[in-house]
């Protein structure tokens, strides 16, 4: 897909926004889990057609700026016997993408986004 440098698609500005409803929460930092079940609940879960199309999407924005990431201690998730995480937290260019994406919507209103407790 060819696109101007720094345009998000669909899915990466919902992800943008979606991290920003989060911090507005006091939820600095997701991984992908959760923000699949997030968007899941919400309108946007017609852009996620699977875990893998979340998680490139995750790592586009990353290398463009709009997201920062690091991994979970691997004692913690050795300790609780699963898989370790990779957590996400969005950047001052990431909201300013959210804060876009919440202008451009359809109809010219803001949409309202749930937050779904985990």
């Amino acid at each position: 897909m060819r696109r101007k440098s720094g345009s998000l698609i669909p899915l990466e500005a919902s992800i943008c926004t979606a991290a920003a409803d989060l911090a507005e929460v006091g939820i600095d930092e997701f991984h992908g889990y959760e923000l699949a079940k997030r968007l899941a609940a919400d309108d946007d879960r017609r852009l996620l057609t699977a875990h893998g199309t979340l998680y490139r999407a995750l790592s586009r924005l990353e290398n463009m700026g709009f997201l920062k990431s690091r991994r979970e201690d691997a004692r913690i998730a050795a300790r609780e016997n699963r898989p370790g995480r990779r957590f996400y937290k969005l950047t001052a260019t990431g909201a300013a993408a959210a804060a876009g994406a919440r202008a451009t919507v359809p109809g010219g209103a803001p949409r309202r986004r749930r937050v779904v407790p985990v």
